[in-house]
């Protein structure tokens, strides 16, 4: 076996995790090669075995550019600036909330007078980087973003994150203060949204009950960032609150 000629043969671009049969012990989805900016490394996570190490390779053009995109964008979205007609005024919103049992206040909801809609702030490293609305009326579309961020909206706190479609999804996920709620607020996984959930040790995906097709691709693309992917079974979707999917929920988070 030479690892040397393994891990060329895969031609990592930067930033692009595999994950495959171990080629020492052969062991299925155990072994795992990572390129980070040029610095190569691998590892087998079966106790049994000690294959591991790291190499430097040389990155191609495209992955300065990547890179240096990457940080522009970043510089961009840090530049988001909260809109005047964003305020304060949980009255307006106060039915919305009441409706689905969640704090505006512990949220930091804020209120868009221009077109009447509940606004959950995105927040990075304390800053506000991006905005979702819910149309509080007949105003389409019923979620809008408002900034040009790959983040998702989170709620909570916790070691575990529970990828769900809407922001009110994640706030009631996080409730529990064990788990984290991530809203990918749309139809794909973004590399955002990858990056943002490699931090966590275990993520489980708790899509609607009808999207079953895209709860397993989401797993699928994010086992290459994340240690344990799990999936939830939805009876309904976790804004409903519904008790066996709530158990089940908490269950799967210990």
């Amino acid at each position: 076996m030479n690892i040397n000629n393994i891990i060329s043969d895969l031609s990592l671009v930067s930033g692009e995790t595999r994950r495959m049969t171990c080629p020492s012990c052969n062991t299925k989805n155990t072994f795992t090669v990572t390129n980070n900016m040029g610095s190569v490394v691998w590892n087998c996570y079966k106790a049994s075995c000690s294959l591991s190490g790291g190499t430097n390779v040389a990155l191609t053009a495209d992955d300065i550019r990547k890179s240096l995109g990457f940080v522009a964008e970043e510089t961009h979205v840090a530049t988001f600036v909260k809109p005047e007609w964003f305020v304060r005024d949980y009255s307006k919103i106060q039915d919305f909330c009441s409706e689905w049992a969640i704090n505006p206040q512990g949220l930091g909801l804020l209120y868009d007078v221009r077109e009447h809609r509940v606004v959950f702030p995105v927040v990075h490293g304390g800053v506000m980087v991006d905005a979702t609305g819910r149309s509080l009326g007949r105003k389409l579309p019923k979620w809008k973003r408002y900034g040009k961020s790959h983040l998702p909206y989170v709620s909570g706190r916790g070691k575990t994150a529970v990828v769900v479609e809407d922001c009110v999804s994640a706030a009631v996920v996080g409730e529990s203060d064990v788990c984290v709620g991530v809203a990918v607020l749309g139809t794909s996984l973004s590399i955002g949204h990858k990056e943002y959930l490699s931090q966590f040790s275990t993520t489980i995906i708790a899509l609607d009950p009808d999207a079953l097709p895209k709860t397993l691709q989401f797993a699928k693309e994010l086992r290459g960032y994340v240690d344990t992917v799990k999936v939830l079974r939805l009876k309904d979707d976790l804004k409903y609150r519904e008790p066996t999917d709530l158990a089940n929920l908490s269950t799967l988070g210990e």
